[in-house]
């Protein structure tokens, strides 16, 4: 069977919910690899949940389907404040950016009540401002930011990472719609440890399946490169 599309394939999939420090209820799910322990974990943050951005927006959502099995990792994925999915709604309202800081951290509290190993912010879109905002008040290994449109993170908060020494790996589309690879090489410039990554052909939303496989392909190389090369084909039951 050939992956790609909506292809599910196997993993231990659980309906969660996150309580934030504002007594918000946030809905969303962990998937586990099958058998054995993940070796890391990706805590995944939404595009803009006002442009149509949620947890089931399709890069996430196959990376939830796929990287437990193909690469053994734990895949957190969760609606932020006021932000509805078929998973659910989660409470409250949207705060472009500013009350999300509370979602983030009860992402990261899930992480270390479930002691899940290694766990990385992986942004699309919107997700990085907040990777970019409030990652480093967590006990991340790194971030991989997903055409980063730095609307809302400010210059000041991405120069703050140059003193933090954790890994970025920036994923930038050749004809994003915001921020193209010569404007991230410029605007990274003062983290010393960024890497730029220019995808050929990338468009801002990542559609079609060779853009999907590139994207979650550049996740695991930063996460867990001896799961590389990722299978196109899958043989089990599914």
């Amino acid at each position: 069977m050939e992956i790609r599309g909506p292809v599910l394939l196997p993993a231990r999939r659980e309906e969660i919910e996150l309580h934030t420090l504002d007594d918000l209820t946030l809905v969303g799910e962990l998937a586990l690899p099958e058998r054995g322990d993940p070796v890391a974990t990706l805590v995944t943050l939404h595009p803009l949940p006002t442009a149509g951005g949620f947890m089931d927006s399709h890069i996430l959502r196959k990376a939830a389907a796929r990287l437990p099995a193909l690469a053994d990792l734990a895949v957190l994925r969760f609606n932020t404040r006021g932000t509805t999915s078929p998973r659910g709604t989660s409470e409250g309202a949207f705060d472009g950016g500013q009350a999300e800081a509370f979602d983030v951290a009860a992402a990261m509290d899930l992480v270390r009540e479930r002691a899940l190993p290694r766990p990385w912010l992986v942004g699309w879109s919107f997700g990085t401002e907040l990777a970019l905002k409030y990652g480093r008040d967590h006990d991340v290994e790194g971030v991989i930011l997903l055409s980063p449109p730095l609307h809302r993170a400010t210059d000041e908060e991405v120069a703050a990472w140059a003193g933090d020494g954790r890994r970025m790996v920036v994923v930038v589309p050749e004809f994003d719609d915001y921020l193209r690879p010569d404007g991230a090489r410029e605007r990274f410039a003062a983290v010393p440890q960024a890497t730029v990554i220019a995808v050929e052909g990338g468009k801002h939303l990542w559609v079609g399946e060779s853009q999907t496989r590139r994207v979650l392909t550049e996740i695991v190389a930063a996460v867990n490169p001896d799961a590389l090369p990722l299978p196109t084909d899958w043989d089990g039951d599914a």
